[in-house]
């Protein structure tokens, strides 16, 4: 009798096992699906010389890439972040800036900067150490 009721609830144990198995395995996939990766900017970025500006077409030529310049490009000097124009981008200066690739393979500028950061700007100035060539300091030991 007492092997009847072992056999019977073991079978009764497995038959819920794997009918819990695939409800289990179903539920995981879907609540259990990790969340949508937000899209990174999608701006590219780029440098180099301007090798053409063209005000009448509105682009810019740095190397070989043409970027479209439009109405919400926000083109500003690199030195102060102060807002400038097409017009102020001179042949052979540098800039820098990010740019999207539209479905026609046009390269649509997103920002430009013109210039290069002053470094004086960006980085702090080095502290010289003080030399002396006196033997007296406050940290000294007599013998």
């Amino acid at each position: 009798m007492k092997s009847n009721l072992v056999k019977t609830l073991s079978l009764g144990l497995v038959a819920v096992a794997l009918t819990l198995v695939p409800t289990i395995s179903h539920a995981a996939d879907q609540t259990n699906a990790p969340a949508a990766t937000p899209k990174k900017s999608g701006y590219i970025p780029f440098h180099g010389v301007a090798t053409a500006v063209d005000k009448n077409a509105e682009t810019l030529t740095v190397g070989k890439q043409v970027f479209n310049i439009a109405s919400t490009t926000k083109i500003t000097y690199a030195t102060n972040n102060a807002p400038a124009l097409l017009s102020d981008i001179t042949v052979g200066e540098k800039v820098s800036g990010s740019y999207v690739k539209d479905a026609s393979g046009k390269l649509n500028a997103h920002s430009i900067h013109i210039g290069t950061k002053n470094k004086e700007m960006t980085k702090p100035a080095k502290k010289k150490k003080a030399t002396t060539s006196d033997s007296t300091s406050t940290n000294s030991v007599s013998n």
